[in-house]
């Protein structure tokens, strides 16, 4: 690692590797991953990404319909526009010239159908596409000589200056401060401020905290969206999601009875949008007075089972459930923001030189609630975007820090323990997919008082203290939201 680069990108999913791969090769790079590259949410997403390949059975103008219902005409349709026209070239880029492979039927690509789209375009690798597209990229990154890649590294802080920030990067127990002239935050979601989430274990929402410590516009933060099937473990607090294209290739969401009972709620059944389908099943567990659902795949045979979602089939497997002959029980679960730190159609923050894309920004093209396989599209299309506003102003504007670092402090002492189950006890109560909002205003004062606690203590500058500040600003910042959309 470098004392100085051009661009510092936090985040080694989709966002930042496509972006660190769209920077000119004289422009220095470094990309950060907080534990192992691979240990992010983009690695994780199984249905696939939505683009409009096939221009003979669809149109972008339905694909902007969809992602319309779906957001409950909350998008930003500029953004929309721009997500939906420019989406397809990244798609085929990322197969031509990074060897990204989608299931095909001969020479042609194959296209599934998720929740909330009207046509079959969300091109897939099995289910397993965000591991295979993130794979790919990060094989692409590690050739490219001007690309710096840092596992283990996590961002403290980002200091302003002239000509860019200094950020603080903490390895083991090490801090290491290292300048730069732009910084893309693609940190990824905020699901571990949950109990249960389908997010990975970086998922902490450390990027967007330090965009709002920096002044950054924090916008729509509350919508959370919740993904309605979730595999329904016994323990543990990450649950696998049992993707959308089940759903889409003809499973069957049964109640306790083992019943089908979406047509009493939705017209759309069991393909409505993600927060209509988790709505209605919270209705049903009420009137059943039971939370037992399921999802059945099993008369698709177990040839197409295996053949369409291997992983999913290996690890329901893992968990005693053969889906090829049993029923997967499924529960509503914390997946995905459509908020975040607020940017334009470049990217940029409201922070000069500052840029976020991917889960932790929000660029309006979600609405209240994310249309199922638009995430990678998006982290594609907006961090890509990040790097053509970069490159204008590095072709216009003197770039490269020249004050030196500012002192490093950090305190003498561990956090308490259980700060983090404290917030998520408090989220899990006042926002799950129905809001309790005397809930959250109860909430709001003992995380208001955690908050405080870590910025004024005299705490040690861990890993551990930098999530727990995360996750209590987090929770501060969407209960502040949804207090305020109560009102």
């Amino acid at each position: 690692m470098k004392r100085e680069y051009d661009v510092l990108i936090v985040g080694s999913g989709v966002a930042g590797v496509y972006a660190a791969l769209n920077l000119e090769p004289d422009v220095r790079v470094l990309v950060i991953s907080k534990r192992e590259l691979t240990l992010c949410n983009s690695y994780l997403a199984q249905g696939g990404v939505a683009a409009v390949i096939d221009k003979e059975n669809d149109h972008y103008r339905l694909h902007i319909a969809d992602t319309l219902i779906a957001g409950g005409y909350r998008n930003d349709l500029h953004s929309l526009q721009i997500l939906v026209n420019e989406g397809p070239e990244d798609v085929l880029r990322i197969m031509k010239h990074m060897d990204v492979d989608f299931d095909r039927e001969g020479d042609q690509v194959m296209m599934t159908l998720e929740g909330g789209h009207s046509r079959r375009r969300i091109l897939h690798h099995k289910d397993s596409t965000g591991r295979e597209m993130t794979e790919k990229l990060i094989a692409e990154a590690q050739k490219r000589e001007n690309i710096d890649l840092a596992e283990n590294t996590q961002l403290c802080s980002l200091t302003p200056c002239e000509g860019g920030f200094w950020a603080l990067l903490l390895q083991g127990e090490e801090t290491v401060q290292v300048a730069c002239s732009y910084c893309i935050l693609c940190t990824g979601g905020i699901g571990r401020v949950y109990p249960y989430t389908t997010n990975s274990a970086i998922a902490t929402g450390d990027g967007i905290t330090i965009a709002h410590e920096l002044g950054a516009t924090i916008r729509n933060l509350h919508l959370v969206q919740f993904h309605p099937t979730a595999f329904a473990a016994e323990a543990g607090r990450e649950r696998f999601l049992i993707s959308e294209a089940v759903r889409g290739e003809g499973a069957k969401l049964l109640n306790a009875a083992e019943e089908e009972f979406m047509h009493r709620y939705d017209e759309r059944g069991a393909l409505a949008p993600r927060d209509v389908v988790s709505r209605c099943i919270i209705k049903e567990a009420a009137r059943q007075g039971s939370e037992h659902f399921y999802l059945d795949i099993r008369h698709k045979g177990e040839a197409f089972i295996k053949e369409h979602f291997p992983m999913i089939y290996a690890r329901c497997l893992e968990e005693g459930v053969d889906i090829t002959k049993e029923l997967i029980p499924v529960f509503p679960c914390t997946h995905y923001l459509m908020g975040g730190i607020d940017v334009g159609i470049f990217s940029n923050t409201s922070v000069d030189r500052l840029y976020a894309a991917g889960e932790c920004a929000h660029t309006g093209v979600h609405g209240a609630n994310r249309l199922a396989s638009n995430s990678l599209l998006e982290a594609l299309v907006f961090s890509r975007r990040a790097t053509y506003d970069i490159a204008r102003r590095m072709r216009h504007e003197q770039s490269g820090v020249t004050v030196p670092p500012p002192a490093v402090r950090s305190g003498s002492k561990p956090i308490p323990k259980g700060i983090r189950t404290t917030i998520r006890n408090i989220m899990q109560k006042a926002w799950f997919v129905v809001p309790d909002y005397e809930a959250a205003r109860e909430g709001l004062s003992v995380a208001n008082e955690i908050l405080h606690d870590l910025c004024v203590g005299d705490y040690k500058l861990t890993g551990d203290y930098i999530e727990a500040k995360s996750l209590a600003t987090v929770c501060t910042i969407i209960l502040k939201e949804l207090l305020e959309e109560e009102a």
